[in-house]
């Protein structure tokens, strides 16, 4: 029977080092004390998460399953195996939301074709917080995610999503590798138009948060903010 299943709960963490009372609701705690199956996509991070969770936790006695680029596709329907057995299942991402630029979505649509309750619990999402922040147009949206490697294929990205938020009037979200950042922001000011507006959100929700949109003219006549390994989600419009 259908209500005989676990849940699969998909649980947010946060985006960097600050407290769990600024991000995480206390709602989801009490969710999470309960669970014993976890998906994660890095060991130690889940593991300090759950402590940070609840401090007496005994991480010994829950059961753990990796999920990366490296994971194998077959495999991952296995991890699903305790829903069938009525026990619950929680996936955490290493930042933010799972699923949302993140291989858990994977899971998500296994357990779905496979008719499990799935349930999002409230959490901090990056792309969301950032596209609140700029000004930018939030009916219409799109996140592009990493833009291509090499500097010739990655302009013509940027020249893309520069027209399509100018003829859609469509806002355009994408992110870099965090040692890349500053690379990208150079590519950005030396491709797009000058009345182009570009918000960069840096480090959000913590400490070091920076969020800050310009036109592109703007932006050249600025000091370049040190975006250096700090993630980083770039908007224009």
């Amino acid at each position: 029977m259908q209500d005989m299943k676990g849940t699969l709960y998909l649980i947010p963490n946060t985006l960097g080092d600050c407290s769990l009372e600024r991000v995480i609701p206390t709602a989801n705690i009490e969710i999470i004390k309960k669970i014993r199956n976890f998906i994660v996509e890095d060991l130690r991070t889940a593991r300090r998460f759950l402590k940070k969770i609840d401090k007496d936790i005994s991480i010994d006695e829950l059961r753990f399953y990796i999920l990366n680029k490296h994971t194998p596709p077959e495999t991952i329907s296995g991890y699903l195996a305790p829903l069938a057995d009525g026990s619950d299942v929680g996936i955490i991402s290493e930042a933010g939301c799972p699923a949302i630029a993140d291989p858990g979505a994977e899971v998500v649509r296994i357990a779905q074709s496979k008719n499990y309750r799935v349930v999002p619990l409230v959490g901090p999402s990056s792309i969301l917080l950032a596209l609140m922040a700029s000004g930018f147009n939030g009916q219409c949206f799109a996140f592009a995610g990493y833009l291509p490697v090499p500097q010739n294929e990655r302009v013509q990205a940027i020249k893309r999503l520069e027209k399509r938020a100018q003829n859609e009037k469509q806002s355009q979200l994408f992110i870099e590798t965090p040692y890349r950042n500053m690379k990208m922001l150079e590519d950005i000011l030396n491709t797009c138009q000058p009345k182009t507006q570009l918000c960069i959100a840096c480090d959000i929700t913590l400490a070091s948060e920076y969020i800050k949109t310009k036109s592109i003219a703007e932006w050249k006549k600025e000091k370049r903010p040190d975006l250096n390994k700090r993630p980083c989600l770039f908007l224009i419009y």
